[in-house]
């Protein structure tokens, strides 16, 4: 059965912006809004003619349209859409044979971190966590045994950024045959285009920026290998984790708005990091020109997305101030229009005990802000109050606020 993958065309490329919008159907009714195939069969002509479509699992035309658009907006030659974005890992991970080495950060996201140490202690794969933003530490670990090597930048929750073009770059030398993974649902394509700093695939969770809404789960994987993308595609065909025909059609809506939407909500976050900085809070924001990385950042980078964590200095008031807050959802995840707020250390990343926590620098205190497009000056309001109300903060004779537990400002 020939693979359903996404082939970008050789058609006239516009901005980023406009590509988003200006998404073509091949709707014989030629309608504006590309049409939702909610089937899982297709009518074959004749036994001996199956056809484009035979089975949705393998391709369903909703599909295709929305996989060839993101395969523009990834700037990639492949695309697949797949049911979320611990999905694409599962599938990268498929790439890999018995006792494979790989490295990986040791500042991921917590279903990332959980997988991998599943596959490591079931013997599937030698797994090796470093502190990926220590460049210089990471090409010294790499070698010819090296197979996959897992990236994220800025890291989440502490905003950590890794020197992706020159780790890409180096794995490649030592090992030509080396694939280099790298997680872009932070920044979304707006801010980042990996492929272009040498990753070999891309993927993202389509739950967070790239829908924005919060109604769907899915993922995208991304590469502009030919051989990858057959590999990538037999396993999504054989293990059926294609995207819905419908959450296709959802995700082709949220992407709309995609630009429109982060850069509201990057304004948003800078506001709301210099407001907490300004108060004397430990912020990590790579947005923030006091972030240790905020260069390296900038020359991979078109800007710094709506995540920020900070430091409170004492885990009972972190617990208060989340607990506090009105406008700001306690909720897992991010990217969505509506700002959230977490304790990763009790939520997101719990699965990494407390003892590994501890070894990788993980503050039990920190809090994660998600910012939104609500209303900045909302939203600064929402966490006045609750700092106020869980005792983080004070009112000086000036009438100011400032921190009541100081904490050093250095990442």
């Amino acid at each position: 059965m020939s693979p359903k993958k996404s082939r970008s065309k050789p058609i006239k490329t516009y901005s980023l912006e406009t590509e988003l919008v200006f998404n073509k159907s091949a709707d014989q009714y030629n309608s504006s809004v590309a049409p939702l195939y909610q089937s899982a069969t297709f009518k074959q002509d004749s036994l001996s003619n199956m056809g484009e479509y035979d089975y949705t699992r393998s391709g369903n035309p909703t599909r295709t349209h929305l996989q060839n658009h993101l395969a523009r907006i990834m700037r990639a030659k492949h695309t697949f859409a797949v049911t979320s974005g611990m999905g694409c890992l599962d599938v990268i991970t498929r790439l890999l044979k018995p006792g494979d080495e790989v490295i990986a950060g040791d500042d991921l996201y917590g279903g990332t971190n959980r997988l991998l140490t599943y596959l490591h202690n079931k013997g599937d794969v030698k797994a090796f966590h470093y502190d990926t933003t220590n460049t210089e530490l990471i090409k010294s670990k790499i070698t010819r045994a090296t197979k996959m090597i897992f990236l994220e930048s800025p890291t989440n929750p502490l905003i950590k950024v890794v020197d992706v073009r020159s780790i890409s770059e180096h794995a490649h030398k030592v090992n030509p045959d080396v694939v280099v993974v790298f997680d872009n649902t932070m920044m979304s394509p707006i801010f980042m285009t990996p492929l272009d700093l040498g990753v070999d695939i891309q993927y993202e969770s389509a739950t967070k920026y790239l829908n924005g809404h919060h109604d769907i789960m899915a993922g995208v994987i991304a590469t502009r290998s030919d051989k990858f993308a057959e590999q990538l595609y037999n396993v999504i065909n054989s293990t059926g984790c294609g995207l819905s025909p419908f959450d296709s059609w959802l995700l082709s809506r949220g992407l709309r708005t995609l630009a429109i939407r982060v850069e509201r909500q990057q304004q948003n976050c800078i506001n709301v990091a210099e407001f907490l900085k300004n108060i004397g809070f430990k912020v990590r924001y790579p947005g923030l020109k006091d972030h240790p990385q905020h260069e390296l950042h900038n020359s991979m980078c078109r800007g710094y997305g709506a995540v920020l964590s900070f430091e409170t200095g004492n885990i009972k008031l972190s617990e208060r101030i989340v607990e506090s807050t009105e406008i700001f959802g306690i909720a897992v995840s991010f990217g969505c229009v509506n700002s959230l707020i977490s304790m990763p250390c009790k939520m997101s990343h719990a699965s990494i005990d407390a003892k590994t926590r501890e070894e990788r620098d993980f503050p039990e205190d920190l809090i994660r802000l998600c910012i939104g497009i609500e209303n900045c000056d909302d939203l600064i309001d929402d966490l006045t109050k609750a700092l106020l109300k869980s005792g983080a903060v004070r009112i000086n004779e000036r009438d100011e606020l400032f921190n009541v537990v100081p904490v050093q400002p250095k990442l």
